[in-house]
């Protein structure tokens, strides 16, 4: 990446009390360089903020260029915040994967939401997944000299000929040798899998997770977890792609493969390594793995045992509720059907108070084609094709994963005012145990 590429940090917000609000940095500032280097992004920014001595060049929002000279303590913050994690621009898939999301979206849509990243800066960052297929050997130096670890991997399948056929591209083969690589340099990867029926299960999927469970040794172990996880399928994808639904039996059968591979994991490495998605479980119509079975929750990303935690958050947080509220509420909650007999225990306490009925509506998604759904994909047209006419009570409390980080829009576009207006009731957007809580003892 060219330095003429890298684009001054859009400043966005700069936190009070810090060292940037004493010297007067102001959002819609440009950080152009610091100690004469462009950070190419935000990992550079903070390599080399870490300096105790700073000499930062900024444009600000008129245009006019500042040098401004700073003394801190090492490691301390300077308080600002971009609109962007990278200064230089995404690097984008180069792969094909039937599977992926980007391309079982309907046209029409703003465009961020068919940017295929594949990353590793956000994986460090974030914990998004890459593949590690577009990777120059400058990149790979990069990983190594800044020990960006751990990474997120999609691996989907160990053999060559198995992985470049999921990918659609050559490269994709290289995997094995890319873990040697994060091995011999000590770093780390989370991998997953996601589990295409006839393509990489059965015998490629027990060789999938054999092999990754050789790199799970030593005091660093290259994996440190995978994930197994099913495709997820919706009605917009290309005609033409090879891809078949996970079904119920499909999904029992999975869990039996897994599961017998647990037992083997946890003798030898010490660890349940290889980790089911809930979604296996309520495909299957069978009951989750007890809290205990998650360890420190590794592949909580990929919703391994992220029902059992919001389960175990809301038995603490339920101690918050009063006996009694002191006017008679009525709510309508909103999710995704495959949650639905894991989440009646919170109904049914919720509903111990007096005063407080709250109605738990469990859809599918029509929008996406799907016969079971998460409650993270529900949009707002299915829930407006579910709810309009009915009775709703005083107000619809709605998860806020199905909403994007940054507005209240779902994932066809329909803002939560909009929903709120044609279904004529509040909609309160609850983030997590605690928003669910409160929306119902505060209101």
């Amino acid at each position: 990446m060219s330095e003429s590429s890298i684009r001054p940090a859009l400043i966005t917000a700069v936190l009070p009390e810090s060292i940037a609000a004493e010297i007067g940095f102001e959002a819609g500032d440009r950080l152009v360089s610091i100690n004469g280097q462009q950070p190419r992004d935000l990992i550079d920014y903070k390599f080399l903020c870490a300096d105790e001595v700073l000499e930062l060049e900024v444009l600000d929002a008129t245009g006019k260029t500042h040098v401004v000279e700073i003394e801190k303590d090492y490691d301390d913050d300077l308080g600002l915040e971009f609109e962007t994690a990278l200064f230089d621009g995404l690097i984008q898939c180069n792969n094909r994967c039937p599977f992926c999301f980007i391309d079982q979206q309907p046209p029409g849509k703003r465009q961020t939401l068919y940017l295929k990243d594949d990353d590793y800066r956000l994986s460090f960052l974030y914990g998004s997944y890459l593949t590690l297929t577009n990777l120059t050997q400058r990149e790979w130096e990069r990983i190594a000299q800044l020990r960006l670890s751990p990474l997120y991997v999609s691996v989907h399948a160990t053999e060559p000929e198995v992985r470049s056929r999921l990918l659609k591209n050559a490269r994709a083969g290289q995997i094995l040798e890319q873990l040697q690589w994060f091995q011999a340099h000590q770093l780390q990867i989370h991998a997953q899998v996601v589990l295409c029926p006839g393509i990489n299960d059965g015998a490629h999927l027990t060789q999938t997770l054999l092999e990754l469970s050789q790199f799970h040794q030593g005091d660093v172990p290259s994996v440190a977890s995978v994930a197994v996880v099913p495709v997820g399928l919706t009605r917009f994808r290309p005609a033409e792609d090879e891809l078949i639904p996970v079904t119920p039996e499909k999904a029992q059968e999975v869990i039996t493969q897994v599961q017998a591979l647990q037992t083997k994991f946890r003798q030898q490495l010490g660890s349940t390594f290889a980790w089911l998605a809930d979604e296996w479980f309520l495909i299957a119509g069978q009951d989750l793995p007890p809290e205990s079975h998650y360890e420190d929750y590794p592949q909580i990303g990929n919703g391994v045992g992220s029902i059992q935690q919001f389960l175990t958050a809301f038995q603490k947080a339920a101690r918050q509720l009063p006996k009694q509220l002191p006017v008679p509420r009525r709510f309508t909650w909103v999710v995704g059907n495959a949650v639905e007999h894991a989440f009646q225990p919170i109904v049914q306490r919720l509903n111990q108070v007096k005063g407080l009925d709250v109605q738990l509506v469990a859809i599918a998604s029509q929008y996406w084609g799907q016969e079971i759904s998460v409650t993270g994909l529900i949009t707002g047209q299915d829930i407006l094709q579910a709810l309009e006419g009915q009775e709703l009570g005083d107000a619809i409390l709605l998860p806020s994963v199905m909403l994007k980080h940054d507005e209240a829009k779902f994932l066809d576009d329909l803002s939560v005012a909009e929903l709120s207006d044609r279904l004529h009731i509040p909609i309160l957007p609850v983030e997590g145990v605690e928003g669910l809580i409160m929306a119902c003892r505060d209101q």
